[in-house]
């Protein structure tokens, strides 16, 4: 029998098998790394002294100002340490630059009498020496927490406080924050000790090391920050992973035919008996509002995403009115991310009950009004949570800003309250999911799709959980192995398990693949995820507190998370295949295939060229939080995950909307396919990959602080790339985002309208 065809057309013990291995394996290196961080954390100094003994700031006034920082949703306004928001500073580098112009210029006048600027070369380079020295110099005493500061401290201290002091008076000089966003003399001194211990450990060399906490970051020659051996090292080996990976994956793909969506014949393909087709269930009906609250919460995400680049391009004015004044930037960067998780997980949700009622052959009783409860908890979590999230950032909520408002951290802003409450959501969804595939959890043929749902499903409520592991004064460098935890796994591990399971579902439910086929892609996608996701997750922390083996571990695993995105470019072509082919049943829901197209394109340009592009430790160490970032963000989400978002739509309007009136769905839906591929091209094209670039090409010139400030953001080829996104902005949303929301309305009043002249028809008889 030649060796790619599989034997009797049955699937190796080898698949079960070699995912729990790469699962095994892969966490319990995660959690080593992740307990590893308590012990690797920068140490905060009990009390920060002078030479003389004079204390500059405690620990408790480092907690305090990273709780200002949070309340105030900084985050979503600068950095630390490269993550959070791109509309302000670093404030890590931004302190640690003006702390070494402060120290410089004390030198230059005690050695030479002249000021900073004023000196020679050759007495420059003395000065930089002598404060390179200084910060680097590690004067912390782990046994009694003193920090010893260098000379001069307190006044440099001083300065700090009052330069952020001055930063927050003025929407035009801080990336639209309100008018005196922090304003008390209190917490502007917690969160200039919050900053200067930030640029502090960035510094400071390590113990048993020759770089800082940080790995010598952000790049700032004039305190000795270049990037380390490492950095390069592990860049150069990653490249080896990739490669590797793709040719033992190619060559696995030449050799074994079966593999991928063909699985090896499409003679086959035919519909198994025990999968029929049935009417639509009411419980699957009441999906459709899930989807059309998605697609409104899509267009509020990218109504407010085009306001947030003009805060970039023109911070200071929106048309002649004083935008910040009422959605000041940080909300409204709160704002986009939340309604961007939002709609996407509202879409998977709703596409998950639809598809587990047509797996399980209809709806349990009473399916319906759970679905219905569902429905409107999601409203309370999404209402409830952004509008928290409105008072909390303005300050009105006093001790309780922390459970019902801005909790601050990226991507996880919302109250403790309402995470509370989607956790306990999405456990509920989890259960109304296990009830309607209930029928057919023991039916042999379907058993195996069963249960991986299920345990897709579930890992989505569950891997939620470290966002419960962390609270406001938790050290920063823990929080971020927690937050990526979510934000990586989620993204980059069980949503792409999730969307290829139920790919997989849908394709056998059409009759386009056989079933062995459809289970051993989803075995092999397990496989290739979560053999570079999992570990790849520390590709998050090169720069955040840990030490070299996360970025070892990080740079080479998560080039391997390249290899299955290269593959969706051959599903892509597969699904174009299944629309172009003779099957009435694919053509009718071509325009879920061409969504499933586009995510395969996207997948391989957004998450692949340009996420590898910045994994690697040397780009990363100089591009970490600059617009390549950005780049990657709105190619890999918007492109991967939005797309098959609005995929499973289509998918769900196909089958529920009557065939008189689907003309009409069907033409919304070609025009947001196009409008939203082409605006989103557009975007990429015309201002973010040339603006990143370009931002990154100034972090090389002039240092990480100089390209996140005002000095470069402020510059005219900057402001103009950043006016460049509006035709791109445009299209997406207008001829991208609007259609789609209209075709959703208009299916939604035809469905309804159907039930009301049903219900008339009835009541006649």
């Amino acid at each position: 029998m030649p060796a790619s065809t599989p034997p009797h057309g049955t699937l190796s013990a080898w698949w079960p098998r070699s995912v729990v291995i790469v699962m095994i394996f892969g966490f319990a290196v995660l959690i080593l790394m992740s307990l590893r961080a308590y012990q690797n954390a920068p140490p905060i100094p009990v009390k920060a002294v002078t030479p003389g003994g004079e204390v500059v700031f405690t620990a408790e006034d480092v907690a305090a100002g990273q709780e200002v920082f949070l309340r105030y949703g900084l985050m979503d306004n600068g950095t630390i340490w490269g993550h959070g928001g791109y509309l302000g500073p670093d404030f890590s580098a931004q302190t640690l630059h003006g702390l070494a112009l402060y120290l410089a210029g004390r030198i230059a006048q005690s050695r030479f009498q002249t000021t900073y600027a004023n000196l020679r070369e050759n007495e420059k380079a003395a000065v930089d020496g002598a404060v390179a020295a200084a910060f680097k110099t590690n004067r912390f005493d782990g046994a009694s927490g003193t920090l010893t500061l260098p000379d001069d401290s307190k006044a440099a201290f001083t300065e700090q406080v009052a330069y952020w002091t001055n930063y927050f008076a003025d929407p035009a000089k801080n990336g639209g924050l309100s008018r005196g966003a922090v304003t008390d003399p209190n917490e502007l001194r917690k969160l200039s000790a919050f900053f200067v211990w930030t640029a502090w450990a960035s510094a400071a060399q390590r113990p048993g090391s020759a770089h800082s906490y940080t790995s010598n970051f952000p790049y700032d020659p004039l305190v000795g920050n270049h990037h380390t051996g490492g950095t390069l090292l592990w860049s150069a080996i990653s490249l080896v992973f990739l490669l590797g990976g793709i040719a033992v994956v190619l060559l696995a793909f030449g050799k074994f035919d079966y593999l991928g969506w063909h699985g090896g014949t499409t003679a086959e393909a035919a519909r198994p008996a025990s999968v029929r087709p049935t009417q639509i269930t009411p419980a699957q009906a009441a999906t459709v509002k899930f989807m059309v609250v998605a697609g409104l919460l899509f267009l509020a995400q990218v109504l407010i995403g085009g306001a947030l680049a003009h805060y970039r391009a023109e911070p200071g004015d929106f048309y002649g009115f004083d935008l910040s004044a009422v959605f000041p930037s940080n909300l409204l960067r709160a704002w986009h991310l939340q309604t961007m998780i939002f709609w996407v997980a509202t879409s998977y949700v709703a596409g998950a009950l639809f598809v587990a009622s047509a797996l399980g052959g209809g709806a349990p009783k009473g399916q319906r009004p759970l679905v219905h409860l569902l429905f409107w908890a999601v409203v309370v979590v999404v209402v409830g949570s952004l509008l928290g999230q409105w008072v909390g950032i303005n300050n009105l909520l006093g001790d309780l800003w922390f459970w019902i408002g801005n909790q601050g951290w990226e991507y996880l802003e919302i109250g403790r309250f309402w995470q509370i409450l989607l956790a306990a959501g999405l456990l509920f969804w989890f259960w109304l999911v296990l009830r309607a595939v209930e029928p057919v959890r023991r039916n042999p043929e379907l058993r195996t799709f069963v249960v991986f749902f299920l345990i897709a499903a579930f890992a989505i409520p569950f891997f939620y959980l470290p966002a419960f592991f962390f609270g406001a004064k938790t050290h920063y460098s823990i929080v971020d192995v927690w937050r990526f935890w979510i934000i990586h796994l989620w993204v980059e591990g069980f949503f792409e398990f999730f969307v290829t399971v139920i790919v997989s579902i849908i394709l056998f439910q059409l009759g386009l693949v056989r079933r062995i086929t459809a289970i051993r892609v989803i075995y092999l996608d397990a496989i290739l995820y979560f053999g570079g996701g999992l570990i790849g997750t520390a590709h998050h922390w090169y720069f955040t507190g840990q030490t070299e083996l996360a970025m070892a571990l990080g740079a080479t695993f998560s080039a391997l998370e390249v290899v299955p995105l290269t593959l969706l470019t051959l599903d892509a072509w597969d699904f174009y295949r299944l629309t172009r082919g003779e099957s009435a049943t694919a053509f009718r829901h071509r325009w879920t295939f061409f969504f499933l197209m586009a995510v395969g394109f996207w997948n391989f340009v957004g998450a692949g060229v340009f996420g590898f592009l910045i994994n690697m430790p040397i780009v990363s160490y100089y591009e970490v939080g600059t617009l390549l970032t950005v780049n990657h963000g709105h190619a890999a989400f918007i492109g991967v995950f939005g797309m098959l978002a609005v995929g499973l739509m289509a998918y769900v309007l196909r089958e529920v909307t009557a065939d008189e009136l689907w003309p009409r769905v069907e033409k919304f839906l070609k025009v947001g396919f196009w409008g939203l591929n082409v605006g989103l091209a557009m975007m990429i094209a015309f201002s973010l990959f040339p603006a990143g670039v370009l931002q990154l090409w100034d972090v090389l010139q002039n240092g990480y602080w100089h390209a996140r400030s005002l000095e470069y953001t402020g510059t005219a080829l900057a402001r103009i790339l950043e006016w460049m996104r509006t035709p791109g902005d445009l299209v997406f949303i207008f001829v991208g985002v609007v259609p789609i929301v209209l075709g959703l309305l208009v299916s939604y009043r035809g469905l309804w309208s159907g039930r009301v002249a049903a219900m008339e028809k009835k009541l006649a008889g």
